[in-house]
């Protein structure tokens, strides 16, 4: 940045596109009005999402749940053995408590992909999402 006298005895400050553009961006705010949180060193895309770690974690220390794992990928292979798509699920745990093997994602908004990719996993793998809200 620099100022520079004009003819007409204005001084005017020029400053680079970068800078601008800088000057000018607003916050971006989250799509879904969401609020990301950190708990343990791990960054949650929500609250609410955040909230369901740390009740697993206590659940997991009390020896009802075990094997926590967050953001699994699931690979959707169809018949002809080709890739159709990836699900990624905030959580997967096995639930000692009622002895199965769980899927959760936590959701404030389905959306269409969602929904899609929730039929694949329970028609491709046969695992049913349990969606927390």
């Amino acid at each position: 940045m620099g100022l520079r006298e004009e003819g007409d005895g204005v001084k005017q400050q020029r400053i680079s596109a970068a800078d601008a553009k800088a000057l000018l961006q607003k916050p971006k705010k989250a799509k879904y009005r969401n609020v990301r949180v950190v708990i343990d060193g791990i960054t949650f895309d929500s609250k609410r999402e955040g909230a369901y770690y740390a009740e697993l974690k206590i659940r997991e220390r009390a020896g009802e749940v075990s094997g926590v794992d967050l953001q699994t990928p699931f690979a959707l292979i169809g018949p002809d053995g080709l890739l159709i798509s990836t699900y990624r699920a905030d959580f997967s745990f096995w639930d000692h408590t009622e002895d199965r093997f769980r899927v959760i994602d936590v959701k404030g908004v389905e959306t269409k992909e969602f929904r899609i990719k929730k039929r694949l996993m329970k028609s491709l793998k046969g695992i049913e999402i349990e969606v927390v809200r």
